[in-house]
């Protein structure tokens, strides 16, 4: 299974997941059946607001989930009819995060639950 963070910077399973999937500079990606992680540069990082592509974001690389701190409508609509699962990061690090989707303890998210629009800094504004 292949599980997406968006990431500011490449620290492995020590990275901080991002505050918003469509702007994050970074992919980490981590194959749990070969226990690799793998970084994907985001081809898509400066759409506007209601305009993200995740799988030009991604490289047209397939993963079966993501994991994020927030994520606009239409990404995550997009995602979701790919049959991608998004759940809401409950842990800082990639790493943490991962130990928490193990047990199930990462929420699904839900159109409720996505950003409305993209802050100064590139984040969501919640």
């Amino acid at each position: 299974m292949k599980i997406c963070f968006p990431v500011q910077v490449d620290e492995g399973m020590g990275s901080t997941v991002y505050n918003h999937f469509g702007s994050a500079p970074i992919f980490m990606v981590v194959d749990t059946d070969t226990n690799t992680v793998s970084a994907i540069n985001n081809r898509d990082q400066h759409h506007t607001h209601g305009a993200c592509n995740p799988m030009k974001a991604l490289d047209n690389q397939r993963v079966d989930a993501i994991v994020v701190g927030g994520i606009g409508a239409g990404a995550l609509t997009r995602l979701n009819q790919m049959g991608i699962k998004v759940h809401r990061s409950q842990a800082e690090t990639v790493g943490a995060n991962m130990a928490l989707l193990a047990t199930q303890s990462l929420p699904e998210l839900s159109l409720q639950g996505c950003c409305g629009g993209h802050s100064t800094d590139g984040g969501c504004a919640h």
